[in-house]
C-alpha cells in the first residue's frame, strides 16, 4: 500500500492534534466530554486520511452514494452544531455581563457621596 504525500501530510497534523488534545485534556485546558470528542475527530480524520475507502464503506452502508459526500454532511451538521453551541455561550456571556455591569453601577452610586446641587449649579456657571 503506497501513501501520497497529502496523506501523509494529513496523518501527521492529525497525530500533531491528537498529541495538543491529549496535553489540554492532563492540563485541564479542555474539558474531558470535549477532548474526547476532538480526540474523535482527529483519530477519524487520520484514518480517513490513511484509509480513504472506509468511508466507501460507511456511505454504502448509511445509503450515500461516495465517502466524500457522506464527509461533507458529517462536517457540515458538525459545524451547525458549534456554531450553536458558541451562540449560545455568547448570549450567555452576554447577559451576565449585562448583570455585572448593572450591579457594579448600582454599587457606585451607592458608595459615591451627594453633593450639594448649589456646588453643581456653581460649576456650571464657571
Amino acid at each position: 500500500m503506497t501513501f501520497s504525500v497529502i496523506q501523509i501530510l494529513i496523518g501527521v497534523f492529525a497525530l500533531f492534534a491528537i498529541t495538543r488534545v491529549v496535553m489540554r485534556a492532563r492540563s485541564r485546558d479542555l474539558p474531558m466530554i470535549w477532548s474526547l470528542v476532538w480526540g474523535a475527530l482527529w483519530l477519524g480524520v487520520g484514518v480517513v486520511a490513511l484509509l480513504p475507502q472506509t468511508t466507501d464503506l460507511l456511505a454504502a452502508r448509511v445509503g450515500i452514494g461516495r465517502g466524500a459526500d457522506l464527509l461533507v454532511y458529517i462536517s457540515i451538521l458538525g459545524l451547525f452544531f458549534v456554531v450553536f453551541r458558541l451562540v449560545v455561550r455568547l448570549e450567555s456571556m452576554q447577559q451576565e455581563m449585562t448583570k455585572l455591569v448593572r450591579s457594579i453601577a448600582i454599587s457606585d452610586l451607592d458608595q459615591k457621596p451627594r453633593t450639594d446641587q448649589s456646588e453643581d449649579a456653581s460649576s456650571l456657571q464657571r
